[in-house]
């Protein structure tokens, strides 16, 4: 058995056997990010004690993070959420009260049904932040309730772009080979640094393993990270061009005959127009766009290309444009076409070793799906093309704010602090200002709770009972996570959903917690719920080269590097470059007053987005935000390393204090995503003052398949914060 009880002795206990205490250990999996780390959970007298690395477990070998071994300091943290609480003041006045669970869902219950009765269940919506435990439970009560509108911030921004567009293209979302045992030989890190981050069971310390094997490193990041300093060769593009030195690295390989061609001539569909495309975005194109000299492109395509097998790694950073959809669709036509596709140590397609998520979508009807917010226009995020369609976040607001194309009178949010996580942060407040009703579950009292009518106190990770398939739809390794303890009366958001389903007396979405993963778990590996709590986790043996039994799961049976699907939705088929709508070269009478390239969203090792800067001794790690300014640009406007700055763009101002540093373009200045400060007052925490959605943008153009909006490559200006400022 690995789940044990041991008996424990103090040296008192040793004396006196009969005060001898019991310590259970449960194996789980930590969820302080997406991660998947295993874990095992140490509690004694209904106290958990304890939090160590699963060393059995394959993606972290008994290693933890800042953030997985300051769990005990999440979980215990004083100013955790432990009641429900519902405002009595004016919104944003922090007046509360204490209630009941019993109260809260009542009263949501009855304020929900009567918004449903008056503007139709689309005048509800439901928020959450990004992929944990909950996020499929949020989509499945909105489905049980009849309203098509939830959403997420990362739906257009971040990973569902690439889940959406490889379905469509390679008919499954490929992952990374990092457990198999093959090494990669060449390693792209494409707007990703895994060194700070483990998203969807890619953990960072998987990742440190396959560079002990000292592959060739190609990594594409306008910032000179670890990564980047070790690099073979280092692509400082840009931001916001990563189609255009996409394409051109496309164009090398065609021009050159460096791909498969055994492999395209088999297993692909569209390579002859994927050529004609992309003859006319040559790196000598592509270099002033970029920044990237023409010759550094061709050098990175013919060493990806010549070097198997090989791993793309790549992160938010492609997704952060209007140009999203094409942008993922020829970043990942590199690997199709050099044969890097289910391959021992290449791109993979996972054993699905968890069944899907019952998202009860079939609860709708055709006229309710259609009124989804987007689903008019973007139907690879709200309609067709969407694995999980999701309403779109800029339409969503407008519904709120003003009315249109319909009202949006109440907002259910889990796990998300809206204010920090959603673009054009003041607009997003505006927006929460003008509604009947908002609900927040959340650990902690954040900007967005201030703004609540009911906050209730969500469970943590060790409070709850979930399972996890990682890599995210892959499902290679199936974990089973564990409720160790609980503290105060801190629920599970899918323990609220199915409470507030019954409150309601839905017609589905009442099922128990186990039934619905029961059910899950016997439609991918067939194991029972109980069988793998024991285990704590089943790692499926991989197989490779699935797509020569039956072919890709696309119209064609083949890789479409010319898109069937995007072509009967009305889509080009094929990747193309897109400059964004706010740049140096597309907004030049901007630039005049605005004349750097803003980026953000680097990842923090000590904080997952927003999270966990309550946190003392991750606090102590990382107290303040930091801007990255070139040694010449600051010596410009006189800055000096340790200064607050100012950060400017047309939407708001924020300060950071400045990293003098030559790993960045002089051009170009890093800002730091997530930013507030729990220790200050509210109701706003600080959450205006360092917050970079303050300076990002949300308004048209969109992509035009994905309503993805502008977050990267803006234009900005900065000066020194001085004395007297405000």
């Amino acid at each position: 058995m690995d789940n044990r009880i041991e008996a424990t002795t103090t040296a008192t206990d040793a004396a006196s056997p009969a005060t001898a205490s019991q310590r259970t250990i449960l194996k789980s999996v930590c969820r302080s990010c997406h991660g998947g780390c295993g874990v095992n959970l140490h509690v004694e007298d209904g106290r958990l004690v304890k939090v160590e690395g699963d060393r059995t477990s394959p993606l972290n070998k008994g290693r933890l993070c800042p953030i997985g071994t300051s769990t005990l300091d999440i979980v215990y943290h004083p100013d955790r959420l432990k009641y429900p609480m519902r405002r009595t003041g004016a919104r944003g006045e922090g007046k509360w009260e204490r209630i009941s669970w019993d109260e809260a869902l009542d009263e949501i219950a009855r304020r929900l049904q009567a918004i449903k009765d008056e503007h139709g269940a689309q005048a509800i919506a439901l928020g959450t932040g990004t992929g944990r435990h909950h996020i499929r439970w949020v989509s499945r009560f909105g489905h049980a309730l009849g309203t098509p509108n939830w959403c997420e911030p990362g739906f257009a921004q971040c990973f569902h772009p690439r889940i959406n567009t490889t379905i469509l293209t390679f008919g499954d979302l490929p992952v990374n080979d990092f457990t198999s045992g093959t090494k990669p030989e060449c390693i792209v890190y494409w707007g990703h640094n895994p060194m700070n981050s483990g998203p969807d069971g890619e953990t960072r310390f998987v990742v440190r393993e396959s560079l002990a094997g000292k592959p060739k490193t190609i990594v594409v990041d306008p910032r000179r990270t670890e990564l980047a300093k070790n690099a073979d060769l280092w692509l400082q593009l840009r931001p916001g061009t990563d189609d255009a030195l996409a394409l051109a690295m496309l164009h090398t390989i065609i021009e050159e005959k460096l791909y498969d061609a055994a492999f395209v001539s088999e297993w692909t569909h569209g390579f002859e127009a994927l050529a004609e495309r992309v003859k006319r975005y040559s790196p000598e194109w592509a270099a002033p766009i970029t920044w990237v000299p023409a010759e550094k492109i061709r050098a990175a395509a013919r060493l990806y290309a010549a070097t198997k097998p090989s791993m793309m790694e790549w992160g938010c950073a492609i997704e952060h444009t209007p140009n999203t959809i094409q942008t993922v669709r020829a970043i990942s036509m590199l690997p199709a076409l050099t044969g890097n596709i289910d391959v021992p140590g290449g791109w993979v397609f996972g054993m699905k070793g968890l069944g899907r998520f019952p998202s009860l979508i079939e609860n709708l009807t055709p006229e309710m799906n259609a009124k989804r917010l987007g689903a008019d226009r973007f139907k690879m995020l709200s309609g067709e093309g969407a694995d999980l369609p999701a309403a779109h976040i800029p339409t969503l607001l407008s519904a709120m704010r003003d009315g249109v194309p319909y009202p949006v009178k109440a907002f259910l949010v889990f796990g998300n602090n809206t204010l920090t996580t959603f673009g054009n942060a003041k607009e997003a407040h505006e927006a929460l200002m003008k509604l009947d009703l908002l609900v927040v579950a959340d650990l902690f009292m954040t900007p967005t709770c201030e703004l609540a009518d009911i906050v209730l106190p969500a469970a943590s990770w060790p409070e709850l009972d979930q399972l996890a398939a990682l890599p995210t739809i892959a499902g290679n390794v199936v974990l089973a996570q564990r409720k160790a303890v609980r503290v105060g009366e801190c629920k599970a958001d899918e323990e609220i959903f199915i409470e507030l389903a019954r409150k309601m007396k839905l017609p589905v979405g009442t099922e128990d917690l186990d039934v619905v993963l029961g059910d899950q778990l016997a439609r991918g590996c067939g194991m029972p719920l109980d069988e793998l709590r024991e285990r704590g986790f089943l790692d499926l043996p991989m197989r490779f080269h699935k797509y020569r039994d039956k072919g890709f799961k696309t119209p064609t049976g083949k890789l479409e590097l010319f898109s069937t699907r995007l072509e009967a939705m009305g889509y080009d088929p094929l990747p193309y470059y897109e400059e964004p709508p706010e740049s140096p070269l597309a907004t030049p009478e901007v630039a005049k007053d605005f004349p750097l390239v803003l980026t953000s969203g680097a990842r923090i090792p000590f904080f997952f987005n927003s999270e966990h800067r309550q946190i003392r001794a991750l606090r102590r790690a990382y107290p303040n935000p930091i801007m990255e300014v070139h040694p010449d640009t600051a010596a410009a406007l006189g800055i000096k390393h340790g200064d607050w700055v100012w950060i400017e763009t047309l939407r708001g101002k924020i300060q950071q204090k400045a990293k003098v540093t030559d790993g960045i373009d002089p051009r170009v200045v890093h800002v730091e995503h997530g930013w507030w400060f729990p220790e200050e007052p509210g109701p706003d925490h600080g959450v205006w003052r360092s917050n970079a959605n303050v300076l990002t943008r949300n308004g048209p153009p969109y992509d035009p398949a994905m309503g993805t909006y502008h977050l990267r490559g803006l234009l900005c200006r900065i000066a020194p914060v001085r004395p007297g400022d405000a």
